[in-house]
């Protein structure tokens, strides 16, 4: 086992100024590391031990490696924040283990402590510490904010823009290349009725960066809802749903952002219980949305966060079990489809995506290969890991371009972004979208945004 040397570490005191108090893993059932039979497993699903063949970067070394520092036998030194901060927690070791060890239990333990003691990624600049908590949260500051962009893309300025983004410093560099080309933003009304017979009355989660960066996803999203027989209710006030914040270790600010959705969408509903589902489509939010029961144990409105996640879907998985009516347009387009680790490992919601896209006539859907492996975006990874996410992303492109499709599907905001960046540099034609975007356009006959009219 090539981890690092836990027998010459100096142990944390654990009342020191640097733990706050507190020891180190304090907030962890210790049970759940002693689950984890070291049998190696998950080293070929680990994106980050593929990559650098380094035991800290896998997850059987990371669970060692926090539990030797939870247990005073190794410090919490920079190189084992190093190790620990590069997991992507993309779940993939969670699919491949024959334990079922709750991996993302123990690496959210270190990500906790980390913010608890003031530690957080170290790779994060304060202007993007700063950008990412103050204003990727907020939809309306998202969209305020890259309104200039949005114009200068409008002229057709665009490639202007990236030439221009050298010269900014590194750091807003790197946020900057991972805009996609802006569309026009949809202020979609609070109610949209069921076309045909309502079979079921929804509400629906517009997202952060989804609202912002993919709008399109968002009026996709509710018309196939409004084609499939639902009532839609989308509450003007809803807010982030927590997930950036739970990633980081920011469980309290996750909680109160989680209880002002539970507020927010029970007003808007009338009841949480009285609708069928809560929808979203970013499948990188669901897995914290889903959770919210446990996020807001312990505090107030704990019952109404149990029932605001069981009743929160994926659109893919909601229609799936809804039983989608079947579309009347043809889309002629072949794509292939990538797996976001949110809804396959986290959610474990693989066929439903396929199941759904089946069902548009003219539609082929090609094999990838490697199509569950993280594209390297992981929430804010690509901003807080910018050299691995790259790495990934560059992996992502090349399997993507290698299936010969003219587009690729992915049900994750995040995703879409990673894939846009980086095959965009290789083929800037290539049509990257959300599954439901195919869906609307086999429901409505309007052809997606972006999509060329040529294929």
């Amino acid at each position: 086992m090539n981890a690092i040397d836990t027998k010459k570490s100096l142990p944390l005191v654990g009342n020191s100024p640097q733990t706050g108090g507190e020891l180190l893993g304090s907030n962890i059932d210790y049970k759940l590391f002693m689950n984890c039979i070291h049998c190696g497993l998950c080293l070929g699903s680990c994106p980050t031990y593929v990559i650098t063949g380094d035991e800290n970067d896998s997850p059987r070394g990371r669970i060692y490696l926090w539990r030797a520092i939870t247990d005073g036998r190794a410090e919490l030194s920079s190189e084992a924040q190093g190790h620990l901060n590069l997991c992507l927690e993309c779940m993939a070791c969670e699919t491949a283990c024959p334990s079922g060890v709750k991996y993302h239990h123990i690496i959210h333990s270190f990500k906790e402590d980390s913010a608890r003691i003031g530690t957080p990624a170290p790779t994060v600049t304060p202007l993007q510490r700063w950008m990412l908590f103050n204003l990727t949260p907020f939809r309306d500051r998202m969209r305020w904010a890259l309104l200039p962009l949005r114009f200068l893309q409008m002229l057709g300025l665009g490639p202007l823009v990236r030439l221009g983004a050298k010269l900014l410093p590194k750091s807003l560099r790197t946020m900057q290349e991972i805009v996609p080309t802006l569309r026009s933003y949809h202020n979609l009304p609070e109610f949209l009725p069921a076309i045909g017979p309502r079979r079921a009355r929804v509400g629906l989660m517009l997202g952060c960066a989804q609202d912002a960066f993919f709008p399109q996803a968002n009026l996709a999203t509710a018309l196939v809802l409004q084609h499939n027989g639902c009532d839609v209710i989308i509450p003007k006030s809803q807010v982030c749903c927590g997930a950036l914040h739970k990633h980081a270790g920011l469980d309290k600010e996750a909680a109160n952002l989680a209880r002002a959705n539970c507020i927010v969408f029970d007003k808007a509903l009338g009841s949480l219980a009285d609708c069928d589902a809560i929808i979203n489509n970013a499948g990188g939010c669901g897995p914290v949305i889903k959770d919210y029961g446990s996020l807001l144990a312990g505090g107030e409105g704990p019952s109404k966060g149990d029932i605001f996640g069981k009743k929160a879907k994926d659109i893919m998985e909601f229609l799936a079990e809804l039983g989608p009516v079947k579309p009347k347009y043809p889309l002629k387009l072949k794509a292939t489809y990538h797996d976001a680790c949110g809804l396959a490992h986290a959610q474990k919601i693989r066929s439903q995506p396929r199941q759904m896209l089946a069902l548009i006539e003219g539609l082929q859907l090609l094999p990838l290969n490697e199509s569950d492996f993280c594209c390297g975006a992981a929430g804010s990874y690509n901003i807080t890991q910018p050299e691995m996410s790259h790495t990934l992303g560059v992996r992502k492109a090349r399997n993507v371009l290698d299936t010969g499709a003219d587009g690729v599907l992915s049900g994750n905001v995040g995703c879409l972004l990673q894939m846009i960046r980086h095959i965009r540099e290789q083929k800037p034609q290539f049509w990257v979208g959300h599954p439901v975007e195919a869906l609307a356009a086999a429901y409505t006959g309007l052809r997606p945004i972006g999509l060329r009219r040529n294929l």
